[in-house]
């Protein structure tokens, strides 16, 4: 799985009512019961998003306890010519998508599945994925 930033952000920013899912997903992770992947420019935006909402040393211990739970997803020019031709509405989130494939995850894992339509990995909410996981 690739996980997008804004499952990510819902734990370390404690978002009500998402929080609770993304909590789960993290914590799976650390257990190792998942393979989880972030895309290398989501812990960029992460760390910019972050250090808006909390003290510089709590934002750099987030992230480095993201990167023990996380493997990362490289972004090289392959990936963004890859996200570019796939047409999806939002580079971003094709550039996930684009790093997803090429680290051979099943799915996307994110709240935002509008933007992911022309995604050619499976999108999943994170409730979604839990559900499948327990089932």
């Amino acid at each position: 799985m690739i996980i997008d930033t804004n499952v990510v952000l819902d734990a370390l920013l404690f978002r009500d009512p998402f929080v609770h899912a993304a909590a789960k997903i993290l914590g799976m992770a650390e257990r190792s019961e998942i393979e989880a992947f972030l895309g290398a420019t989501t812990v960029t935006t992460i760390d910019y998003l972050i250090e808006q909402s909390l003290p510089e040393r709590e934002a750099r211990a987030a992230l480095r306890h993201l990167l023990e739970l996380f493997d990362v997803a490289p972004v090289n020019r392959a990936v963004l010519e890859r996200a570019l031709a796939m047409n999806m509405r939002d580079y971003e989130d094709a550039v996930i998508s684009a790093a997803g494939e090429l680290v051979g995850a099943e799915a996307v894992v994110t709240r935002n599945t509008k933007d992911f339509v022309k995604c050619p990995l499976r999108v999943l909410q994170p409730d979604e994925f839990l559900a499948i996981l327990k089932g």
